[in-house]
């Protein structure tokens, strides 16, 4: 078995917990009373590592963020195309590929679906252009057979958008990936 010694007289004796945690935003975390609150997040933040640590500048919440992705919900009440994701590409121009998916829920049927997408946008700093989008999944039952999914642009920002079925009330559930380059 062995030992540390640790010599008093060459400097201070480390804390017994860490007072303070090095991320790669608003860093540092710094524990408060010896305890430091971990949470789970996301952020449209382009980092190509898919993850990254956020100190919340100073408190004792850390976030541990997927990059590179948004989510969101909508609810539709007829055939109305309605925006559920703005994504605004910035102002450097650049390409961009998106993917994702989105689920629909009728509960007074009920019925539902679900849709998986792929797209690609440029942009050149003021307007975009989408390239070319492909629904490579569409499952829905019956009752929801003329709902859709649609990758768009308008302005400067990209747009996911879902189109409901007329006087039936749908819940939409999306997800947003990406992958620039500029």
């Amino acid at each position: 078995m062995s030992q540390i010694i640790k010599n008093l007289a060459s400097g201070p004796v480390p804390p017994p917990v860490a007072t303070s945690y090095v991320t790669d935003v608003n860093s540092p975390a710094i524990p408060a009373a010896n305890i430091l609150d971990v949470f789970g997040g996301q952020t449209t933040t382009n980092n190509d590592k898919g993850v990254q640590t956020d100190g919340s500048s100073g408190s004792n919440i850390l976030t541990v963020q997927l990059t590179n992705r948004t989510t969101s919900t909508v609810t539709t009440a007829d055939a109305t195309l309605t925006t559920i994701i703005t994504f605004p590409l910035g102002a450097t121009p650049a390409t961009f590929y998106f993917n994702g998916n989105v689920q629909a829920f009728n509960s007074s049927t009920p019925a539902g679906a679900s849709y998986g997408y792929s797209g690609a946008v440029r942009t050149d700093g003021a307007s975009a252009t989408l390239i070319s989008a492909a629904y490579h999944d569409e499952f829905e039952e019956p009752a929801l057979a003329t709902a859709d999914i649609f990758l768009a642009v308008s302005g400067n920002n990209a747009l996911l958008q879902v189109q409901g079925v007329a006087a039936t009330s749908i819940n939409w559930n999306s997800l947003l990936e990406y992958r620039m380059v500029g």
